[in-house]
């Protein structure tokens, strides 16, 4: 047996009681918590005892939407809405392979790590003819960087010759996206306790899919009992196309193809009426909140406190990083907390609703509550450690305040069960340093193929 005690600190637990400990500690034995209190922790024969005085821990992060392949293709579209960024970004993303996937991965997750986030989600929608095994790809990035990882097998196959938005390039039949994604679920899904990979379902969108495609994999997602995830109310112009195409509201329509239900969350959800709002609550659906894209491309600000209100689940996504180029959790975090206010009032959110939902609410849309999120005798030692007595928060008076409103502080620890994924700052499992020059290499190449 292995134990690292960490004590000195204020510990946020973000249990059930919102227990807080001025001078806490946190004990972590092979990868599990075993003890979390007040004060000084019990002695421990053996055990790696480290000093967090001037700390603040935290439960890991949980990101709840992602697209890693867009981490080489930062910085383009920057002041177009959706549907243009999308038209400016598709021929771009059609010259992908396995290779630059794996690359684009890697340096997105090494830099959600340095963001104190444990686990993450991504969706992958793209799978370019002749690009090799893309889901793998991003996969073995996972390993290597060490995150508990929850990728899902996206899909399209409604492309612009059918009155789609992808071009056909990266669509796919529906009997070829069934069977990759069983393929994927049989071969990577490990469903058990402290599991570091779950495999998801994932059609991209409304205006990208065919309703056949959404039937049919809700069927295949619930036979095989994986969660279920994809883009939902995001823009207004959605909102138009469900009405033109389906005569409904977009929540109606998933309904109606079998896509509510407590498998289910949905990225954005930024444009739903009361109705829609009590839809989700009524089917157990949940949410991700993506703040920090949704003002990058002027979708506008989803309804979190009213989500919460009634009862939704809502966590965090950093979304892609062609339109969020910071992707840090902890951003997301603050962001959430400041929209919400600019629209809501000081009431809208505190600073204890955004750290909730960026750990245990990002928990609760996995569907791994009884896991991860909180600190809590038995669960999974996904641990945060943040640094807060330099002068950027020494005289912040609330921790937790301090963490979510002032300036991001640095990161001393992040474990993932029980291993250290960054020390002092830095990630130990990538030579990030180094690791950037292939990232600039491999976002050149994928510039080259598309002409640009």
């Amino acid at each position: 047996m292995t134990t690292l005690v960490l004590q000195g600190a204020h510990v946020a637990t973000v249990d059930g009681s919102a227990n807080e400990y001025r001078s806490g500690h946190v004990v972590v034995t092979d990868g599990l918590i075993t003890a979390v209190g007040d004060g000084p922790a019990p002695e421990v024969a053996g055990a790696r005892v480290v000093d967090a005085s001037g700390c603040l821990i935290t439960p890991g992060f949980v990101n709840t939407h992602h697209h890693l392949y867009q981490w080489i293709t930062r910085g383009l579209a920057v002041d177009d809405t959706l549907f243009g960024w999308l038209t400016t970004l598709y021929p771009v993303w059609e010259q992908l392979d396995a290779e630059l996937v794996n690359v684009a991965a890697t340096g997105g997750l090494s830099w959600l790590a340095g963001t104190g986030c444990t686990t993450t989600t991504d969706h992958h929608y793209v799978f370019p003819r002749d690009g090799g095994d893309l889901l793998k790809a991003e996969i073995d990035a996972a390993a290597r960087v060490g995150l508990r990882f929850h990728p899902t097998r996206g899909s399209m196959d409604l492309g612009r010759s059918k009155g789609g938005l992808p071009p056909d390039s990266v669509v796919e039949d529906i009997d070829a996206i069934l069977a990759a994604t069983e393929e994927a679920i049989d071969t990577y899904h490990d469903p058990s306790f402290g599991s570091m990979l779950q495999i998801g379902v994932a059609p991209c969108s409304p205006f990208s899919v065919t309703g056949e495609l959404l039937r049919q994999t809700a069927e295949l997602s619930r036979r095989k009992g994986v969660r279920m995830h994809t883009h939902l109310c995001e823009t207004l112009d959605e909102e138009d196309y469900c009405r033109e195409h389906f005569g409904c509201s977009p929540v109606e329509y998933m309904e109606s193809v079998g896509w509510l239900g407590p498998e289910v969350w949905l990225a954005h959800s930024v444009w739903l009426t009361d109705e829609s709002i009590a839809s989700l609550a009524r089917t157990g659906t949940s949410v991700a909140h993506c703040p920090t894209s949704n003002a990058r491309l002027g979708s506008g600000i989803a309804r979190a406190r009213d989500l919460r209100d009634a009862g939704v689940a809502v966590g965090l996504g950093v979304d892609g990083a062609a339109s969020n180029e910071a992707c840090a959790l902890l951003e997301e975090a603050r962001h959430a907390l400041l929209f919400a206010r600019a629209k809501g009032g000081p009431q809208a959110l505190t600073v204890r609703d955004a750290l909730d939902m960026a750990t245990m609410g990002g928990a609760r849309v996995l569907g791994r509550a009884d896991e991860i999120g909180s600190l809590e005798v038995g669960k999974l030692a996904d641990v945060a450690v943040w640094r807060l007595d330099t002068l950027a928060h020494i005289d912040i008076v609330d921790p937790i305040a301090a963490l979510v409103l002032g300036a991001p502080p640095p990161l001393e620890l992040l474990l993932v069960g029980g291993r250290p994924i960054v020390e002092q700052g830095r990630p130990v499992t990538v030579d990030t340093d180094s690791y950037a020059t292939e990232v600039r290499d491999a976002s050149r190449e994928l510039l080259r193929r598309a002409g640009l």
